[in-house]
Order: structure tokens, then C-alpha cells, then sequence
């Protein structure tokens, strides 16, 4: 998914009518991923296992920083990355 809005520090993402997510450092210099994170955004997925399985090899085949391979967790396979921030990001299957 590309960028709708992009400045250091600060990226929108169009996700569909209505809908945008921003997400903010809080800061412009010296960022670090190693401030712990305790938060996490998700993205929920259409198509099942096969297109979760698909996400994560094609976000690893990308370089993304991937904090905890597919999994189950109960409410369906999962996996959890991190953004160059050290921001959490869950993909997950949509309700």
C-alpha cells in the first residue's frame, strides 16, 4: 500500500471512504526503534489463511522487520511486524 501523505515524522495511508491512517513519530530528529513500543495497529485482511500467508512472505520478501511469524491466536492466523519506527503492526484476518 502506498502512502496518501508522507513528511518526516508523519504518513497517511488512504483506507477507503472516509477512512485514513496516520501515523505520527510525535517527533522529526533522532528517531530510534528501539524505544519499546506498547501499542499496535492492525490490519485486517480479506481472503482468508492462503492471503495471510501471502502478506507476510511478500512483506519478508520486502525486508519488513517481522517480530513474530503466522501463528494462530484464536481468532485466526496472525502475524506481527514492525515498521521502521519499531511501531507494532498486526495482520490479521478481517471480521
Amino acid at each position: 500500500m502506498s502512502p496518501s501523505f508522507e513528511t518526516p515524522g508523519y504518513i497517511t495511508f488512504d483506507l477507503g471512504p472516509g477512512a485514513d491512517l496516520g501515523l505520527w513519530s510525535g517527533q522529526f530528529e533522532n528517531l530510534s526503534p528501539d524505544v519499546p513500543r506498547t501499542s499496535e495497529v492492525c490490519l485486517a485482511i480479506d481472503g482468508g489463511p492462503d492471503e495471510l500467508e501471502a502478506t507476510f512472505e511478500q512483506w519478508k520478501s520486502k525486508g519488513v522487520t517481522i517480530l513474530r511469524e503466522p501463528h494462530d491466536a484464536g481468532f485466526g492466523l496472525t502475524f506481527l511486524a514492525a515498521d521502521p519506527d519499531g511501531n507494532r503492526i498486526r495482520v490479521a484476518p478481517q471480521d
